[in-house]
């Protein structure tokens, strides 16, 4: 594949995110779309109640315009959309119940994993469609194992793992912008090297949407992409992994986003069987928050980590 067009890419999302901005935000704000803030979480934040949120909607109108004009309408394209529009659209409907009921929790458990499963199975049939292969590399080694039909399963709780690990990184300004995009720069290369070509477009087209998308949601945040880009981020990562057979290197490429999680099983499981918290906080970076760390800084120190990740997921689907 041409690497000019990777690059016109990433440049007419990264355009398009940084021109519906300015246009989006007011409007979010007019509406008075704003963050409900959690009482519990890191006092600094407060003031950030009021802030408009659902902006993931300039991310994923900046990833479907560019993709759509430089992608190939195959099979492929309609996984990636699918994934990254339709877990984006349950983001969508949670963050909008959180507005419209002034409230910080949006769709109930079931409501949200309803929506998931749905467009997990969809996916699940598309891949099934298109005679995806269910074999699965280790990486590093040359050792493969096929699931058989136990793929499909694997696929639904990779989206859901994914998802919500990405979810749970969006809590401070520019985080999930700076590491999605460090992942998908990751990812676009193993799919050039794969010859997925739509994998390619689809992460360049990522790229460029969240780095402009951090022209407004660097600290200070004049905006937060809210469930409706976190979902979709995370479901289109998740796809371009399935797509290009580095399902496994996603637990290394996603290695902030694995951590964060992480943090969130830990904190729960030992509050509920030992009564106490390993974190002052969760997820991680919340923790890092209270012990002193600036906004800035643990954003930094994130996007770095996640710049390691990346490299070693490199180094080891080379």
């Amino acid at each position: 594949m041409d690497v000019k067009v990777i690059l016109l890419s990433i440049g007419a999302s990264f355009l398009l995110s940084v021109l519906f901005g300015p246009l989006f935000i007011p409007l979010l704000r007019r509406l008075k779309f704003g963050q409900q803030i959690r009482e519990e979480g890191p006092q600094s934040h407060l003031k950030k109640k009021g802030t408009p949120t659902m902006g993931g909607i300039i991310i994923l109108l900046a990833v479907l315009l560019a993709f759509l004009k430089f992608s190939d309408k195959t099979n492929e394209f309609w996984v990636l959309l699918i994934a990254c529009l339709g877990f984006g659209l349950v983001g969508f409907l949670d963050d909008y119940i959180k507005i419209a009921f002034k409230r910080s929790l949006g769709l109930t458990a079931f409501q949200k994993l309803f929506g998931q499963l749905l467009f997990s199975v969809i996916i699940c049939v598309l891949l099934h469609h298109m005679h995806h292969s269910t074999v699965i590399g280790i990486p590093g080694t040359s050792t493969t194992i096929d699931f058989g039909w136990f793929y499909y399963p694997f696929v639904v709780i990779m989206l859901f793992a994914t998802t919500n690990a990405v979810n749970f990184t969006d809590g401070v300004d520019g985080l999930l912008g700076g590491t999605g995009a460090v992942a998908f720069t990751a990812f676009t290369i193993l799919a050039l090297h794969a010859s997925e070509h739509e994998s390619a477009i689809f992460s360049a087209t990522m790229i460029g949407a969240l780095l402009g998308f951090l022209v407004f949601n660097a600290h200070p945040a004049k905006v937060f992409m809210g469930d409706s880009g976190s979902l979709g981020i995370g479901g289109g990562m998740a796809a371009v992994a399935i797509l290009t057979k580095t399902e496994i290197l996603l637990v290394v490429i996603g290695g902030v986003f694995v951590l964060e999680m992480l943090s969130v099983i830990l904190q729960v499981g030992s509050f509920k069987l030992r009564g106490k918290r390993i974190f002052k906080m969760s997820p991680i970076h919340h923790h890092f928050e209270l012990s002193g760390w600036g906004e800035w800084k643990v954003v930094t120190v994130f996007w770095f980590v996640g710049a390691v990740f990346a490299a070693i997921g490199l180094y080891l689907g080379r």
